[in-house]
């Protein structure tokens, strides 16, 4: 059964234009597959004429079976002046062999006559052709308007010819592009609706992102009788980007009651965002709606105890339906309410009515007022329950450590010794390292692996520093934000002192102490 909206993914192309993304062949391919089980319909994987990499990829994905979705390979239309059965980006479109073609061509007459230098004719001439050429070779053909809305707003008579030109053709699919990414979903809706009233063929939308409104226009078009959305997986693509699809494939879903994507796919939503992100070497957005880390986070107490009697108060869906989870952020905005449910996420049986409660709140404030953030910590966080709670001796203790750099030839050595006691028994142990923080991490690891042998699954992911007081100079306290992971799961810790040193030790002591309450 056709779904209500097709899916036109062109993260493979369109995506791959943003600043700062880059795949490779093997990238490609292994987010196309990704995408075919998510269900999208139709996968862009590149411009087969553009790069020898393209070429690559639609030599090799011709070997890999998709289950779901169609493989496109996109070029522009013929050239001007040259037959469209001599014109090589054809040629090399046709030996891509794959089941759909999308061609993008102009709308806007300002493109036509400034860009091309081609008569208004010969553009129209340009994008028949090249639409009846794969047409006659059985393929697929969805016809890109390129500055669809540019066009319209300026010539409409003529933006209405080309398109119609490319329906006459056999064009399967007529998408509007809002190339610019300058139009308002008003504007959208309205010139969609026109071209809908004039055109029969199906017809699609593809919106960029620079005035922030990709998905909103998408949606706008999809309003006026668009069943096609083209966009990339977390809005990648050039300048600010492409529509989200990230954020329209769950609206189409659960806002609109449209079907596109199958809907037992839907709560793997997030896990394909961080995989395109891991594949792009990108860190996930935590702010992006729907998937991000902070889409249904709470930190203020009120909004907490309304989450915690009637869900749906502060929540406008169920988290679990698009893959995310609810979070209970601790702050100084933290009240009552927050302690307990962040409580029972990390395993703990805190009721309202014990005195420890009371304690917990009290004792986060006062940290959080010395510079303390519990937020991105919930390592730390866990350990200040966990001793409220159980007020039991720590697994190990630093007794003393001592940090130095010295220099060797032209390299700089930092060199770290740690002395630690665990129960009756002390380890002393030194190590050498990039840094100082590195150095002692080493140092405190190596002294208690002989102890927890777990410990060598414990990794340090990342480190950031930020100087809480500046106009005290050098004297300024330092916050440490420690990430740490053993292969399983990732947590943060956090130390705070005027010497970074110190702020840092902080911050692993609690990142090792955490692993081991996990274990």
């Amino acid at each position: 059964m056709k779904p209500d909206v097709e899916i036109y993914d062109t993260t493979l192309r369109d995506g791959s234009q943003g600043e700062g993304i880059n795949f490779s062949v093997a990238d490609k391919l292994r987010i196309a597959e990704r995408l075919d089980g998510f269900g999208v319909h139709y996968v862009e994987g590149g411009w087969p004429g553009s790069n020898p990499k393209d070429l690559e990829f639609f030599q090799q994905a011709k070997e890999r079976p998709f289950k779901k979705a169609r493989l496109a390979a996109f070029s522009m239309t013929r050239r001007k002046g040259v037959p469209v059965e001599k014109d090589e980006q054809m040629r090399q479109l046709l030996e891509a062999e794959t089941p759909v073609i999308t061609i993008v061509g102009k709308s806007w007459l300002l493109h036509v006559t400034e860009v091309l230098r081609a008569t208004p004719d010969e553009n129209l001439a340009m994008i028949a052709d090249s639409i009846r050429f794969f047409k006659d070779h059985g393929k697929t053909v969805i016809y890109d308007a390129e500055h669809a809305f540019d066009g319209f707003k300026h010539e409409p008579d003529y933006a209405l010819a080309t398109w119609r030109a490319a329906e006459q053709a056999g064009a399967d699919c007529v998408v509007l592009c809002d190339s610019n990414g300058g139009s308002s979903p008003a504007e959208i809706k309205r010139i969609t609706a026109a071209a809908r009233q004039t055109l029969t063929a199906a017809m699609g939308i593809h919106t960029h992102n620079d005035c922030g409104l990709g998905v909103a226009n998408a949606l706008a078009g999809v309003e006026a009788g668009a069943t096609q959305v083209q966009g990339t997986i977390n809005g990648y693509g050039e300048r600010t980007g492409n529509c989200n699809l990230t954020s329209v494939i769950p609206i189409l879903l659960l806002k609109l009651g449209k079907t596109c994507v199958p809907a037992e796919s839907l709560p793997h939503l997030r896990e394909l965002s961080h995989y395109v992100d891991e594949i792009a070497n990108v860190k996930p957005d935590p702010r992006q709606p729907w998937v991000g880390a902070t889409a249904f986070a709470h930190k203020g107490g009120m909004h907490v105890h309304a989450v915690e009697r009637v869900v749906r108060s502060y929540e406008h869906i169920d988290p679990a339906k698009v893959g995310n989870s609810r979070r209970v952020l601790i702050s100084d905005l933290a009240g009552r309410s927050n302690i307990l449910m962040k409580a029972r996420e990390l395993g703990f049986n805190l009721t309202s009515d014990m005195p420890e409660l009371k304690q917990v709140l009290a004792g986060i404030k006062d940290l959080e007022h010395a510079g303390y953030e519990f937020e991105a910590a919930e390592g730390s966080l866990a350990l200040l329950i966990l001793r409220k709670l159980r007020r039991q001796e720590p697994p190990f203790t630093v007794e003393a450590y001592h940090v130095s750099m010295r220099r060797a030839g032209k390299e700089s050595i930092c060199e770290a010794t740690v002395k630690v006691r665990v129960g009756s028994e002390v380890a002393h142990t030194v190590a050498e390292g990039d840094g100082p923080v590195n150095a002692l991490d080493g140092a405190l690891r190596a002294a208690l692996v002989r102890f927890y042998p777990a410990l060598r699954q414990v990794q340090l992911t990342d480190y950031k520093v930020r100087i809480l007081d500046s106009a005290t100079g050098t004297a300024a306290r330092t916050r440490v934000l420690i990430e740490s992971g053993n292969g399983r799961e990732e947590w943060g810790t956090v130390g705070v002192d005027e010497n970074i040193i110190e702020a840092s030790l902080q911050a692993l002591v609690d990142s090792l102490e955490y692993a081991l309450t996990r274990k």
